[in-house]
């Protein structure tokens, strides 16, 4: 058999020549998968542990993701802020701007002290954010919401995965429609659907991939952050936040959407790691009830 050097080298080239983005590191991550091992042990143990059998599987995963079918999907996993997720094509395959939001939703948590903080993930899809900020904090609770339930069953899998069962409660519900009246949250989280259905058609194949009503906004991709905006201070504790993701474009539209609500007392848009406006987040001081 030829050297675990070699045998990389050749599948990034492959990879690479079907115009796929860091090509090494889905190699890497294919032969992780297979050998169920970190990248470190890949390296120093993978010429000594791969065998015929795991070459040949390697080899249809990469024909398929040739196909521009996503990785995380062919695999059945995806890695987000240092955990492996259960993943399917009936939720959106995490990406690395979404880290910035529960980074900066951890950081809040924190940095005020909030007693047993509860905390509402609206769409929470394989639970990235909400189960992750719930892994990270011993102290937080969670309620899910999502309108699907394939989402949802994706979602209890990462529960029972990562120990959650006791702090993370799942609902089926469109937007706040699964939330009581009398319900208050410390922190509003939602990574919503934000693009809008002209560029819906311009997406890349791994994109496209994810389900449609996770990405799509309506006409103007601000349809679901419209509802937020609108909806979430009547959950909100007082001295709440709200934080959710927007899209490339849209910073201009937030401040005249916010400005509609009288319950907000400032905003703030964090910029992501290119330098694009991304991570929305509002400040409820009011008594809302």
């Amino acid at each position: 058999m030829k050297s675990l050097a070699l045998l990389i080298a050749e599948r990034v080239q492959r990879l690479e020549n079907g115009g796929i983005d860091d090509a090494l590191s889905e190699v890497e991550l294919i032969l992780c998968h297979l050998l169920d091992c970190d990248r470190l042990t890949l390296y120093l143990e993978g010429d000594n542990r791969l065998t015929e059998e795991h070459l040949s599987r390697a080899e249809t995963i990469i024909k398929r993701r040739l196909e521009r079918y996503p990785l995380q999907f062919i695999l059945g996993e995806a890695w987000f802020y240092g955990r492996k997720f259960a993943v399917s094509p009936a939720v959106m395959a995490p990406t690395p701007e979404t880290e910035l939001l529960v980074e900066t939703a951890i950081g809040y948590v924190k940095s005020y002290g909030i007693e047993r903080p509860r905390i509402l993930d609206i769409g929470i899809g394989s639970g990235v954010i909400g189960l992750t900020v719930a892994a990270e904090l011993e102290e937080v609770t969670v309620v899910g919401l999502d309108v699907s339930e394939e989402a949802l069953d994706v979602a209890r899998t990462n529960v029972r995965q990562f120990g959650l069962s006791e702090r993370v409660e799942l609902r089926q519900s469109d937007f706040f429609a699964g939330v009581a009246a009398d319900e208050r949250f410390d922190l509003i989280l939602a990574n919503p659907p934000y693009i809008s259905e002209t560029d819906y058609a311009t997406l890349p194949p791994e994109v496209l991939a994810d389900p449609k009503v996770s990405l799509v906004g309506g006409e103007d991709g601000l349809t679901a952050i419209r509802r937020i905006i609108a909806e979430a201070p009547s959950y909100l504790a007082d001295g709440g936040r709200i934080m959710f993701e927007i899209g490339y474009d849209q910073s201009e539209c937030i401040p005249e959407l916010v400005a509609q609500q009288s319950a907000y007392e400032s905003m703030t848009i964090m910029k992501d790691l290119n330098d694009i406006d991304r991570i929305v987040i509002l400040r409820c001081d009011k008594d809302t009830t």
